[in-house]
C-alpha cells in the first residue's frame, strides 16, 4: 500500500504516464491492480524532466493518442502511450521548463489526480508553495472531481488509521492521519471532501471536522445539548460552506431539540425536536436538502426541512418481509432502500427500492444476484453495511470483510479488491479527494 507522505523517488512524467497507462475501465468485474505507489523515500529532486542522466525522452514527438475508457465514470479522456520514435529525439532545454508560467502549471496540476500531487509537493519548494497557493485551489475547484474514492478509518492502535481506495486508479492509498486528536473517535460521514468524526475528549463529546489532504482540522463548538448524537454532514461547495445536522440522542433520549451547525455562523441553531416515534435504525440519508429516516411507529419515514427547520412524515410503507434496511441517497432527488428479504436463510435476497415520490411508494429496482449475496453473507444473521454516492451503492461485510459496489445508472455489480485487508473491523464511507474543500 502506498502511503502518502512529504518525500519521494521519482517525479519525471515517465512515471506520470505509467499510472496513467494502468487505468481501466471502470465497470469491469475482474480483479482491481492491488499494487500501490509507494510514497515514501527521500532524496533531492529537480523541477526539469531532464534532470537524471539516461532518463527518457517524452517529448510530444514520441506519444501517440489512444482513446480510452475515463478515469471517472462517464466522461471521456486521452491516455498517452509510447511508441517507437520514428525520428532523432528532440531536445527539452531546462532554462525553457523553468521559465514555465505559474498560471500555465497550476493548470496542468489542477487535473492531476490528488494522490499524484502529494508526490510532486517534493520536487522543489516552489512546487510546494504553489500546490498551498490560492491560484492553484481556483484552478482546482474549477476541474471536475477526481471521481469516488472509498475511505476507511479505524483506530485499534494509538495511531489512527485511514486508507482510501480510488476507483478510477484501482489502487489503495494509505493517508497519514496522525494530525487528529487522540481521542476515541467515530467516523459521522465525508462530504464535498471534507471528513466529519465525533468523539470523546475524557467525558466530555465533541465534533470536529478536517481535509486529510490538507491535513487541516478543528474543533466545533459546543452544542447546546452536548450530547452523543446523531450526526450528519452537507458540504455546499458553491457557497463554500457545510452544515452538521444533530438528530436525536444515540441512546434514545427523544426529548431533545434537532441542532444545525452552520459553519458561515460558526454555531449552533436550535430547530423543532423530532416527534416522539420509534426508529427503525440509526441511520441517515440526506437528500435534495432533506434529512430522511426510517420509523416503525408510525410506519415509514421521518423527514426533515433543513431549510425550514421542521420535522414530517412521510408514509411510506415497507416492502413486506423486509429484515434490515438501509437508506442511501442518489443523484438528482433519488432515494433509495437497500435490504433483505426473507425469513429464511435459503429464501433470503438483497433488493434495491427507490422511493416514487408521487405515489409515496417504494418500486424495485434492482436485486443482487445470488452468487454475490452468497458470497458476501453465508449466514442468514450475518450483519452488512451499506452506504452510498452519486448512485453507487457499496456493500461491505462485517464478518467476510468483503466489499461489493453496484452501479445504480450502468446496473453493474463488482467487487472491491483488498477490502478485506482495509475495511475489516474498520468505519468505511465515500470520500470526495479535494484540496479546495475549507474546514473554516
Amino acid at each position: 500500500m502506498g502511503e502518502i507522505g512529504e518525500t519521494s523517488e521519482s517525479g519525471s512524467s515517465r512515471e506520470l504516464s505509467s499510472q496513467a497507462v494502468k487505468a481501466e475501465s471502470f465497470h469491469e468485474e475482474d480483479s482491481f491492480c492491488r499494487q500501490v505507489t509507494n510514497f515514501g523515500g527521500g532524496g533531492s529532486r529537480n523541477t526539469s524532466p531532464l534532470s537524471r542522466a539516461g532518463s527518457r525522452n517524452t517529448s510530444p514527438s514520441r506519444q501517440k493518442v489512444a482513446k480510452t475508457k475515463p478515469r471517472g465514470l462517464d466522461e471521456e479522456e486521452t491516455v498517452a502511450t509510447f511508441a517507437k520514435a520514428i525520428h532523432p529525439d528532440v531536445q527539452m532545454e531546462d532554462n525553457i521548463w523553468a521559465m514555465l508560467p505559474e498560471d500555465l502549471l497550476n493548470e496542468i496540476l489542477a487535473r492531476v489526480p490528488p494522490f499524484i500531487i502529494f508526490r510532486l509537493r517534493s520536487v522543489c519548494k516552489r512546487w510546494n508553495s504553489l500546490l498551498q497557493d490560492s491560484s492553484f485551489l481556483k484552478f482546482h475547484s474549477q476541474v471536475p472531481s477526481h471521481g469516488p474514492c472509498l475511505l476507511t478509518f479505524w483506530k485499534n492502535s494509538p495511531t489512527p488509521q485511514c486508507s482510501v481506495f480510488s476507483f478510477p486508479l484501482k489502487q489503495w492509498y494509505k493517508i497519514p492521519m496522525t494530525f487528529l486528536p487522540p481521542w476515541a473517535l467515530w467516523l459521522v460521514g465525508s462530504s464535498g471532501g471534507l471528513i466529519c468524526f465525533s468523539g470523546l475528549d475524557g467525558l466530555t463529546f465533541k465534533t470536529f471536522v478536517c481535509n486529510p489532504l490538507t491535513q487541516t482540522w478543528r474543533i466545533l463548538p459546543s452544542m447546546h445539548y452536548n450530547q452523543h448524537r446523531q450526526l450528519i454532514m452537507v458540504v455546499d461547495r458553491m457557497d463554500r460552506s457545510f452544515k452538521v445536522i444533530a438528530a436525536s440522542d444515540v441512546y434514545g433520549d427523544k426529548s431533545l431539540p434537532t441542532e444545525v451547525y452552520d459553519s458561515k455562523l460558526d454555531r449552533w441553531l436550535l430547530h423543532q425536536t423530532m416527534p416522539a416515534v420509534n426508529l427503525c435504525s440509526s441511520k441517515m440519508a440526506f437528500c435534495d436538502s432533506r434529512l430522511y429516516l426510517e420509523t416503525l411507529s408510525p410506519l415509514g419515514l421521518m423527514m426533515y426541512w433543513l431549510d425550514k427547520g421542521y420535522w414530517e412524515h412521510v408514509p411510506a410503507k415497507f416492502p413486506r418481509s423486509l429484515l434490515d434496511g438501509y437508506l442511501v441517497a442518489g443523484t438528482q432527488k433519488r432515494l433509495f432502500l437497500v435490504g433483505r428479504i426473507g425469513l429464511y436463510s435459503t429464501l433470503q435476497s438483497m433488493r434495491i427500492w427507490e422511493l416514487d415520490q408521487e405515489k409515496i411508494a417504494w418500486v424495485e429496482i434492482s436485486r443482487m444476484p445470488p452468487r454475490y449475496f452468497r458470497a458476501l453473507l453465508r449466514f442468514s444473521a450475518e450483519r452488512f453495511e451499506c452506504f452510498g454516492q452519486d448512485n453507487l451503492i457499496c456493500f461491505t461485510s462485517w464478518n467476510q470483510g468483503k466489499g461489493l459496489l453496484y452501479d445504480v445508472d450502468k446496473k453493474v455489480w463488482s467487487w472491491i479488491a483488498g477490502c478485506a485487508l482495509q475495511s475489516y473491523s474498520g468505519q468505511v464511507c465515500f470520500y470526495e479527494p479535494r484540496f479546495d474543500a475549507s474546514i473554516h
